[in-house]
């Protein structure tokens, strides 16, 4: 007998680049965030890209007014946020999408990650693929690979904000298994905003997929990185009779701190690619020129043996 899953709750933050005094009233604040997060019932929270610059602002005007002490500084924090994270994750019962930031690797180039821990001490991390302009000119490096991490919830991926906007990309993730993608974004303009969610909901059609758009809203001027934040959190279905008429399950207010929550029902989108109005995931094969990107993917198992890290700190 086949057992049909639950219906999925996630829960996508608006979350604001703040100016915290020191590392414990910035854990005192990520506490609470997650704690209402999970308060909706939510049983995957998602942070935004670069959130984790926010950290810098403990060590005062001499670290955090400097585009390379932030980004060393952070970096340096890593290991223990993520441990933090895995904390508050067991701690709440949820899976959490930690907010990304520089992670330095063995060769001296930074890169800019996202972790995806579960209740279970598990952690899986995702790269950035495309760099931006503003990044390039930061000397922030593209990384990879692209993994599907198949977890309690379903199989899940990430996107970093501008990753999202590239097709093929997002093609490679639902060949895999994909059927949830993430996408932490970190935007100064509300055109920018609309550039990754415009690529989020074109990937959501294209794969018959959700994905989860969750951004930094807010002004934080004392930082050069993350200075200004334009953005609303927005969770994308295809538009699909009995799915939603839209596209959209959830959308929040612009630029305003918010959680944003929608329940999605995965088995039923599995159906829509068989079964659906239109197609597009069967159909992906007719453009000329569509090849098979499946080996573009790494599979990594957050349900058993995966990456840990300690969660005492």
């Amino acid at each position: 007998m086949i057992l049909s899953r639950a219906p999925l709750t996630i829960a996508s933050a608006q979350y604001p680049i703040g100016q915290p005094s020191s590392l414990d009233a910035w854990e005192e604040n990520m506490s609470t965030w997650v704690a209402q997060g999970a308060a909706t019932g939510a049983s995957l929270l998602v942070f935004p890209e670069y959130a984790a610059i926010e950290q810098a602002a403990c060590f005062g005007p001499e670290v955090y007014s400097d585009l390379q002490k932030t980004l060393h500084t952070v970096a340096e924090l890593a290991a223990s946020r993520v441990a933090f994270h895995l904390d508050l994750a067991r701690e709440n019962d949820v899976h959490i999408l930690v907010g990304s930031g520089p992670v330095l690797k063995s060769d001296g180039r930074f890169v800019n990650a996202a972790q995806l821990v579960t209740p279970h001490g598990l952690v899986g991390e995702q790269e950035k693929i495309v760099m931006t302009p503003f990044e390039r000119n930061w000397g922030i490096s593209g990384g990879g690979p692209l993994r599907v991490f198949d977890t309690y919830l379903g199989k899940i991926a990430i996107l970093i904000c501008y990753d999202s906007e590239f097709p093929l990309l997002g093609r490679a993730l639902s060949e895999a298994g994909a059927e949830v993608v993430l996408v932490p974004s970190c935007t100064e303009r509300v055109s920018g905003f609309h550039r990754v969610r415009t690529g989020c909901m074109a990937r959501a059609l294209e794969n018959s997929i959700v994905t989860v758009q969750s951004p930094t809203v807010g002004d934080a001027l004392w930082s050069p990185a993350v200075d200004r934040n334009e953005g609303s959190a927005g969770i994308f279905v295809p538009s699909e009779h009995g799915v939603s008429d839209t596209g959209v399950l959830a959308e929040g207010p612009l630029s305003q701190p918010a959680w944003v929550t929608a329940t999605i029902d995965l088995e039923r989108l599995h159906r829509v690619r068989t079964t659906g109005e239109m197609r597009n995931y069967a159909d992906w094969t007719a453009q000329p020129g569509a090849q098979p990107l499946l080996s573009a993917v790494e599979i990594a198992s957050l349900r058993e043996d995966s990456i840990r890290v300690p969660t005492s700190r």
